[in-house]
């Protein structure tokens, strides 16, 4: 694809995005089907971050962050940078001073399938970040790319204005069409989750109200006294 900067896209419902970050990824993880999760390694460079988004995208050359600096003009508020690069790279490509850019255009964290600097700054200002590396690895500004286009991060399919939820147990993305009807399957999951937890704590077993007895029958798992 050519180098391309998108202006104009649709975003979800601010209401939709902060219900979304609220139950956080776990629940809205498995209530679309355990779908849209990234790689495990894309880790919070502090253990309480959390954020939750529409998603710019920026594709990147490795060691080049030029199109971060490009997409900044296009960001309004609740919106959160998710960077690709189009091949691997740990360098870091984001610091305190984009932090400080970002955040005066609305931006409320960043998701970077590469590497991340300044991190002591980056948590002291409470800016959420969630990265593949941290590395003092410097990087250029001389290469095109793209904003505003479909991308790959660290495995999942991201488009602009798709929704992101980012907390301790990882980022999940929401596509915008289905926001609202995910939004809803999570807060019935968590409905649900919310009494199966006091059934739990008054000491009732899960393999009793799940029906798990009938599925270890099922699959020939015998009960002894003692090993013969």
């Amino acid at each position: 694809m050519k180098p391309t900067i998108v202006r104009k896209f649709a975003r979800a419902e601010a209401d939709v995005v902060k219900t979304l970050g609220d139950l956080g990824v776990a629940t809205v993880h498995e209530a679309q089907a355990r779908s849209g999760l990234m790689r495990p390694y894309m880790r919070p460079i502090y253990p309480d971050a959390k954020a939750a988004g529409t998603a710019i995208t920026i594709s990147c050359q490795p060691g080049d962050n030029l199109m971060i600096h490009a997409a900044i003009e296009f960001c309004q508020k609740g919106d959160i940078l998710v960077v690709s690069t189009t091949s691997e790279s740990t360098d870091g490509m984001f610091g305190e001073l984009l932090a400080e850019s970002a955040r005066a255009h609305g931006v409320v964290g960043l998701i970077i399938d590469a590497g991340v600097r300044d991190v002591r700054d980056l948590t002291e200002m409470g800016f959420p970040v969630w990265a593949k590396a941290v590395s003092a690895q410097g990087t250029v500004k001389a290469t095109a790319g793209s904003v505003n286009v479909p991308i790959v991060c660290a495995g999942a399919v991201v488009r602009a204005g798709d929704v992101i939820v980012a907390d301790a147990d990882g980022v999940v993305v929401v596509q915008r069409q289905t926001a609202a009807e995910v939004s809803q399957l999570a807060k019935d999951r968590f409905a649900k989750e919310l009494k199966t937890r006091e059934r739990l704590k008054a000491g009732e077993l899960g393999m009793d109200f799940y029906g798990l007895r009938t599925k270890l029958a099922e699959l020939g798992v015998r009960y002894v006294d003692e090993l013969e």
